[in-house]
């Protein structure tokens, strides 16, 4: 049995079926009319491959919905766990403490750089 890409992708794949079924269309339908292999609306539909944002789209179009709506809801932390969790405006924060630090990895307000942002 194939491996879930991540739960995102089993969210998007979930709502494609669904909106599909709606429809009364078949999955051979919806890849014909997106122009999307059967093989690869297989795997989105089961979570097991993780589409593009043009294949939403076309996925979308097909099904007279907003392409947004496949993705509603959904956070970086739903596409898996990654070694980084930074966001821009923490990302800038360390760069600034990093930058201000003396030899002793403490910035200038005293507050110690760290490589990872609190769990909290």
């Amino acid at each position: 049995m194939p491996r879930l890409h991540s739960p995102a992708a089993k969210t998007i794949g979930l709502r494609i079926r669904e909106a599909r079924q709606a429809l009364g269309i078949s999955m051979e339908d919806l890849s014909h009319l997106s122009e999307l292999s059967l093989t690869s609306v297989g795997k989105i539909e089961r979570g097991t491959q993780s589409p593009s944002a043009e294949t939403l789209v076309r996925i979308a179009s097909v099904l007279e919905i907003d392409p947004g709506s496949l993705i509603s809801g959904l956070t970086s932390r739903d596409f898996g766990q990654r070694s980084r969790q930074y966001t821009a405006r923490e990302f800038l924060r360390e760069q600034r403490a990093r930058e201000g630090a003396g030899e002793d990895g403490a910035a200038e307000n005293g507050t110690p750089y760290r490589a990872e942002p609190d769990a909290s």
